[in-house]
């Protein structure tokens, strides 16, 4: 066996679990199986190639086995165990964007004035959001970055209802225009804007802060989570 396979990774797994890291411990290929997810036969077979390969080794006590997992088989579980935290801990690159600032349709005013939504940017990002959207249209090579934004650390705003309509969520991503500015890109569950507009959200009026208009070309930056 030259890689450790899936399979024989979650026995070595569950006999840890067990205590065969340390000691023999009785095991069964019944209970085994099923703790794996696989036939007693299969478990079976991958004790073998696991003691095959020194990874376990096995003693016969009465009409049972006792199994303890060897140095060898300890290693390559940390080893495993190493890369898999390394990948679940790995963030994005700071990814930058650029695009056009255009007017919108006024519904970014209406949806940052409701209170289910001020409610919630106040208490999840710190924010209460100046009435109104700045909205940039993406250049092409920006609108195809943006469709890989779900790698992102963001922030959820949940979705509510006023008792007569409902409102979608929001995801808010945090992102740098000018150092002193606090604004976040929003990405809505509903809305009727083409896909490669960019709706950000601030705290000020930023026009007027970062001194742009209709047609000014911006660029933003879309920070990494922490």
């Amino acid at each position: 066996m030259a890689t450790l396979k899936i399979q024989h990774l979650m026995t070595l797994a569950h006999l840890m679990t067990l205590g065969c890291q340390d000691r023999f411990v009785p095991v069964t290929t019944l209970t085994l199986g099923q703790a794996v997810g696989v036939s007693q036969q299969a478990a079976s077979i991958h004790l073998a190639e696991l003691e095959s390969n020194g990874l376990i080794q096995r003693e016969a006590e009465g009409r049972g086995r006792h199994i303890r997992v060897t140095k060898k088989g300890y290693a390559e579980v940390m080893r495993i165990s190493s890369i898999l935290n390394t990948a679940m801990q790995y963030r994005p690159p700071c990814v930058t964007l650029q695009g056009e600032v255009v007017s919108g349709v006024g519904e970014g005013a209406y949806y940052m004035s409701l209170p289910g939504y001020i409610t919630q940017f106040c208490s999840k990002i710190e924010l209460t959001p100046y009435p109104g959207t700045l909205n940039v249209r993406l250049d092409a090579e920006s609108a195809r970055t943006i469709l890989g934004i779900g790698e992102f650390s963001n922030v959820l705003i949940d979705g509510f209802s006023d008792g007569q309509r409902t409102y979608g969520w929001v995801r808010c991503y945090p992102i740098l225009i000018l150092p002193d500015i606090n604004c976040y890109m929003i990405r809505l569950e509903r809305t009727h804007h083409d896909p490669c507009i960019m709706e950000i959200i601030s705290d000020v009026h930023l026009r007027s802060k970062a001194d742009i208009t209709d047609g000014s070309r911006i660029t933003v930056s879309i920070l990494p989570g922490d």
